[in-house]
């Protein structure tokens, strides 16, 4: 049986021919290892990692020097929150983080850090007032995800970053679940995005972002090889180099380079549009089963829906949709502050995140699948 994948918020699946192809050819066309020697195998790695480093820094308004590949969302967020945020300093979250941020700033406050979680109100207005009460002229850092990875709940971003602008605060954006499908740009006022290669991007596994405007330069929480100043001990200073210890995942970023080329000819807007149909396909859908419970707090929302079956947990839901052919999420997603915010602990929620790839038949398929869970039970 065929299963039809619906969990993109996780990672996208399938990838475009286009970065298939270009993840099969790096091994050979750029097996060396960048930027560590002279000869010509490290030269073609190196330039194709240049390359993509250009291709990001274009996309989301920063340069090539402040472009910092990583392993995944969750290292970036790392390296930033952790190279600004030092002990004693405030810091704010929101209530919608996912534990790639909400984890990282309890060890911080583990360490003596002032940590605050601003509530995520129903409206925008009541959002930026939480932040606005918290944000004092001794805060250090504020972190807020672009779009909740639970509910797809979009942000209000543009306006966070123009109060930590007028408080000298800096500003660190989650984009895991914006990036790729709503335009995102240091232009908004942020001073770091943190991505993952690897969801709207279409880049492999294993792929993911930092990238800033240059105002704030992280300390390094890695240290080694980087193939800068190598006599001496003190790590780099040099930008990207500081955080890039070891050896790059050349395979990686040219996956993740195919994959925004793929996403930039096929349209930002277009890509919304198409998942965005489908999601209000399925929620129109949903209206019409029984005991059904969908979870929006908000009004702007990228595509991701997540709801309940009354009676039966997510998790139970989301295995029978698996065994009826059909790839969903259950549980907390990583985001149990988020959870808290929705009042779902401790069962969660079954999540629904369509791609491209996915058609409006899949959908009503589903949507039949879900009938008959709510009908007859798991």
């Amino acid at each position: 049986m065929k299963t039809v994948y619906f969990d993109n918020a996780a990672t996208t699946c399938p990838k475009p021919p286009s970065v298939v192809k270009a993840t099969a050819e790096a091994p050979v066309k750029y097996g060396g290892n960048p930027g560590r020697s002279g000869h010509a195998y490290s030269y073609n790695a190196a330039a194709i990692v240049y390359d993509a480093r250009c291709t990001v820094a274009g996309m989301f308004g920063s340069t090539p020097e402040n472009t910092v590949f990583t392993s995944n969302c969750t290292h970036s967020l790392n390296l930033a929150i952790k190279g600004i945020v030092k002990p004693h300093d405030r810091l704010i979250i929101s209530s919608m983080e996912h534990n790639s941020v909400a984890r990282p700033a309890y060890a911080l406050s583990k360490a003596g850090a002032e940590v605050e979680v601003a509530t995520v109100g129903k409206t925008d207005e009541e959002t930026l007032d939480n932040f606005a009460r918290l944000i004092t002229p001794g805060t250090r850092c504020v972190v807020c995800t672009a779009a909740s990875n639970v509910t797809g709940r979009v942000m209000p971003i543009r306006e966070i970053a123009e109060i930590c602008r007028s408080m000298d605060v800096c500003f660190i954006v989650d984009g895991a679940q914006a990036c790729g499908i709503m335009p995102l740009s240091l232009d908004d006022g942020m001073n770091f995005i943190c991505t993952a290669g690897h969801k709207g991007l279409y880049g492999v596994t294993g792929t993911g972002l930092l990238i800033s405007d240059g105002k704030y330069i992280p300390d390094t929480i890695i240290e080694g090889g980087t193939g800068a100043t190598s006599a001496e001990l003190e790590q780099t200073g040099f930008m990207p180099e500081r955080l890039e210890s070891g050896t790059l995942n050349t395979v990686g970023i040219a996956s993740l380079k195919a994959g925004i080329d793929y996403v930039r000819s096929y349209g930002i807007e277009d890509i919304f549009s198409h998942e965005q149909s489908l999601c209000e396909i399925f929620l129109d859908g949903l209206k019409n089963i029984d005991n059904v419970t969908v979870y929006r707090n908000g009004n702007r929302f990228v595509p991701i829906v997540s709801f309940n079956i009354d009676g039966i947990p997510s998790s139970s839901v989301s295995g029978a949709l698996s065994e009826s052919g059909f790839a969903l999420r259950g549980g907390l997603h990583c985001a149990p502050l988020a959870h808290r915010t929705l009042g779902t602990l401790p069962e969660g929620t079954v999540r629904f995140s369509p791609s491209v790839f996915n058609a409006e038949s899949d959908v009503i398929k589903l949507l039949s699948a879900v009938k008959k869970i709510s009908k007859d039970g798991v």
